[in-house]
């Protein structure tokens, strides 16, 4: 079992200055692959993060880990913001700005869309993780904001989450207002009639 699909066992402890490596890397890659694409030469990618090349393919010894890695990071950060919205908010506002916040991560994830949904057996186990993370955090609020009457019981969580990706599809990073915008209008329909 790959170290990236689910339900995988925990990671090995990793050095400190390893883990600043890593971490070094992986936030070079998020940025290099908004502004490039996918396939933006591994020497950028290194170069920014201040490590070698030999380093980063210590690290992820084929592309598709790294972007596999930076994909489950985005994923988990997403995921893991419900918890702290949750407390700063009411359910309502606590899913509205998690549901904005999915709809960024979508749209500006685009570059690593056309990688997941090519085919390549390294990416087959990323849609399975995308769903036992983003689908409960998803379903937490709802269900907080349900029962607290501030939004419509009939929201079913996938619909929301593939509304909010369809409205997503046609915006371009430099149009994130209009996809914010309309995400918005879509969490207003969920409290109309609660």
């Amino acid at each position: 079992m790959s170290q990236f699909e689910t339900g995988s066992p925990a990671k090995p402890t990793v050095r400190a200055d390893a883990q600043r490596s890593q971490d070094a890397i992986l936030s070079a890659a998020l940025d290099v692959f908004a502004s490039a694409g996918v396939d933006a030469p591994v020497r950028e990618i290194a170069n920014r993060a201040g490590v070698g090349v030999g380093t980063l393919y210590r690290h992820f010894p084929q592309r598709s880990d790294l972007i596999v890695a930076v994909f489950r990071q985005q994923v988990d950060a997403c995921a893991q913001s419900a918890p702290e919205l949750a407390q700063q908010h009411s359910p309502a506002d606590a899913l509205a700005h998690w549901v904005q916040r999915y709809a960024d991560f979508i749209v500006t994830k685009r570059g690593l869309a056309a990688a997941l949904h090519s085919g390549d057996p390294a990416y087959s186990a990323l849609p399975a993780y995308f769903d036992a993370h983003l689908r409960p955090a998803l379903q937490s609020l709802l269900d907080a904001a349900i029962a607290a009457g501030e939004v419509r019981t009939d929201v079913d969580p996938d619909e929301l989450l593939r509304a909010v990706g369809n409205l997503c599809l046609s915006a371009r990073e430099d149009r994130l207002e209009t996809a914010r915008r309309m995400v918005g209008l879509l969490v207003d329909g969920m409290r109309y009639g609660a």
